[in-house]
């Protein structure tokens, strides 16, 4: 990832989805654990799949087989923040896809808060074995990269 600033980010990704900070996000050094940024992106990427692919999870899921996050700074509570989510690669059952959480600090300035890679496979549910990724959905992830 190559994306240096979060003008950047917000001209490059189609899709994004805005986070709701919780309280209960909040750790004992008065920032967002960094588990949480964890499920920031898992319902990040939900959401992408769901809106922007239309996918259908109960025919075939998707399952998480690697993700790499790279923390940049601190989510603190009343932080503005947003998840944005692009495919940058689709395998024959995989496809990977890269995620920025970024926003607007209490500050007023526009940060890149963590980003990701996370390599998806597609699966069928009743078997939960990897099955190539359905070409309808693989023109969807192409078409909502960018």
């Amino acid at each position: 990832m190559h994306i240096t600033n979060f003008e950047e980010v917000k001209a490059s990704f189609a899709f994004s989805e805005p986070i709701q900070i919780r309280f209960s996000d909040i750790d004992g050094y008065l920032h967002v654990n960094n588990g949480i940024y964890f499920n920031y992106f898992e319902h990040a990427r939900a959401m992408y799949l769901y809106k922007a692919c239309n996918w259908d999870i109960m025919t075939i899921g998707t399952v998480v087989a690697n993700v790499n996050i790279d923390y940049k700074r601190p989510i603190h509570f009343g932080d503005q923040v947003e998840a944005f989510v692009r495919c940058v690669k689709v395998g024959n059952s995989s496809f990977v896809l890269e995620q920025v959480i970024g926003g607007t600090t209490l500050q007023g300035e526009q940060v890149i808060f963590a980003t990701a890679h996370t390599t998806m496979v597609a699966v069928d549910m009743k078997t939960m074995k990897p099955v190539p990724v359905p070409e309808d959905y693989v023109s969807k992830l192409k078409n909502a990269t960018a």
